[in-house]
């Protein structure tokens, strides 16, 4: 269920995010989601991509701090309220949700959110507890 995100730091100049996606590019790994948050000298860019190990040694080897971290990917459906019930099943557990980010999928009919936890354990059992379908790693590698 969980799966695993890189988490890659870089200078806020103009060219370094095209040099990650030239690097995953030529090795052929393909990105499933991402995000980048930054401040006036750094980024951060979180990565969802088919080939963790991969690309982790690949961000290494360019010298990129690049970190793993789990988090979740869960399916909603992609109509108002979606997020809503999502959200409401977090707060109603008492979990502390640390980021979010989504992508639709091919079908369209339904979004995907990649949710980082404080505690993933306590954020799995919930969302079973409500019925939402956790998809495993596997499942959004291949998307």
């Amino acid at each position: 269920m969980k799966l695993k995100q890189l988490s890659i730091f870089i200078e806020n100049r103009s060219g370094r995010l095209a040099e990650i996606a030239k690097l995953l590019y030529e090795q052929n790994i393909n990105i499933r989601a991402l995000s980048l948050a930054d401040t006036a000298d750094f980024g951060i860019l979180r990565l969802i991509v088919n080939d963790i190990a991969k690309a982790h040694d690949i961000l290494k080897e360019a010298n990129f701090t690049v970190n793993e971290t789990e988090v979740l990917a869960v399916e909603v459906p992609d109509k108002p309220g979606g997020l809503n019930g999502i959200l409401g099943i977090l707060s109603e557990e008492n979990i502390n949700l640390e980021y979010m980010y989504a992508f639709v999928e091919k079908s369209f009919d339904k979004a995907i959110l990649v949710l980082r936890f404080e505690n993933i354990e306590k954020a799995i059992e919930a969302l079973k507890k409500h019925d939402i379908n956790i998809l495993s790693g596997e499942q959004v590698y291949n998307l």
